[in-house]
């Protein structure tokens, strides 16, 4: 604190605020670095509506499902293979059929995610851009 005197004899206090700005500034420093200035995660795509189609349009179905076992087992479709053979199998696939818009993965409720992420990477390996997770 500081103090000086008047011209009337009496003395005036006067509070020092350089100590105060130095303990705020400090404070939003701390916070800057602490919050994230830009979030890191997945980038994901909202369901949209869906649009009008023709009744007597046939439809027919290009989707790709990879369900994943606890045993190490995948299915590709209907089509039960093992994880090192998928990644030949949707080449395979992809170099007849030509694009193909999303592949849809599923894996067991008990089943560790690294299992699952393993197969999205084969498959994002193999030239998809778009991969949906299934909920079980």
């Amino acid at each position: 604190m500081g103090m000086s005197l008047g011209g009337n004899g009496k003395q005036k206090a006067e509070m020092n605020m350089t100590p105060m700005i130095d303990v705020l500034l400090v404070l939003i420093i701390i916070f800057m670095v602490i919050i994230p200035t830009k979030s890191i995660g997945l980038h994901a795509l909202l369901p949209q509506e869906p649009t009008s189609v023709d009744p007597q349009e046939p439809q027919v179905s290009h989707d790709i499902v990879i369900t994943v076992h606890r045993d190490g087992s995948v299915d590709l479709n209907r089509e039960t293979l093992d994880i090192p053979r998928l990644r030949e199998r949707l080449l395979g696939i992809f170099s007849q059929q030509g694009v193909i818009n999303v592949v849809f993965v599923k894996g067991d409720r008990d089943l560790d995610f690294s299992s699952i992420a393993e197969v999205i990477d084969l498959t994002r390996g193999s030239g998809v851009q778009r991969i949906a997770l299934m909920p079980n």
